[in-house]
């Protein structure tokens, strides 16, 4: 069951999805953003919403205001984290029990790092293709607000992404906290396809990220996610899958 809300900030207008656990009592809710380069009704983030329902937590999509007046490049930062903020107090409005988990695709991702490191009100953080770099730039990390991040945060990066060179981000990781995973999704790019000859394909990938997600949740609340009818269905549509964002490896979009 999905439905919409409206999203204000000043003369800012934009809408999200708040897509609801199907059956059973919801542990709380995701708030999802996504990259530079998509939006909130893109085949990554409704795939991102079904596997997330699965596991127990409704789902909540929205489109940054850029996106939502039709401009082609993101908000400066502070922008994009007013957005961010409003959306999660209207949620909060809407969902009123459970875990608040804010994250999302790269820049969205990011976004919700920048929030968390400077306190804002969560319970995890979840970052799928952090963009630690802009493609062939290692030298312009995002990373110093990282080490003020003090609430339980899952990263996954896969081993090919052009925005996270592994030998880079390891060295970062081993200077945070044992609040911060990293899960390293082997041969993936940052739009998480892996090559044909790795023998795997996209739906091998969201399975991964399920398990890993639901063993984080787990290791965390000490309750056990059962799994649901729901994941059989995510696996079905992730084998037609093309992230809408692959162009996201090219120098060309280096600003997420």
């Amino acid at each position: 069951m999905k439905s919409e809300l409206e999203i204000k900030v000043g003369e800012l207008k934009t809408t999200a999805a708040l897509d609801r656990v199907e059956k059973g009592k919801a542990r709380g809710v995701f708030v999802c953003a996504h990259g530079a380069g998509g939006n909130m009704n893109d085949r990554a983030m409704l795939d991102l919403s079904e596997l997330y329902r699965s596991l127990g937590f409704h789902v909540v999509r929205f489109n940054f205001f850029y996106r939502a007046r039709g401009s082609g490049g993101p908000d400066p930062m502070p922008r994009l984290t007013a957005c961010f903020e409003e959306v999660v107090k209207k949620t909060r409005q809407e969902v009123k029990a459970g875990e608040v988990i804010i994250g999302g695709r790269s820049m969205g991702g990011r976004t919700a790092s920048m929030m968390a490191a400077e306190g804002f009100d969560c319970d995890r953080l979840l970052l799928l293709a952090y963009p630690l770099h802009p493609p062939g730039q290692p030298e312009k990390l995002r990373d110093e607000h990282l080490a003020k991040i003090k609430v339980p945060t899952l990263c996954f990066n896969g081993t090919r992404d052009s925005f996270c060179t592994p030998e880079i981000m390891k060295r970062v990781v081993s200077k945070l906290g044992k609040n911060f995973t990293m899960h390293w999704i082997e041969g993936a790019d940052h739009g998480f396809k892996v090559p044909k000859s790795s023998g795997r394909t996209y739906a091998d990938v969201l399975e991964e990220v399920k398990e890993s997600s639901r063993s984080w949740l787990d290791a965390r609340t000490g309750k056990k996610i059962a799994a649901t009818t729901n994941e059989k269905t995510i696996v079905t549509r992730a084998l037609n899958f093309v992230p809408i964002d692959r162009f996201l490896d090219s120098p060309k979009a280096s600003r997420d």
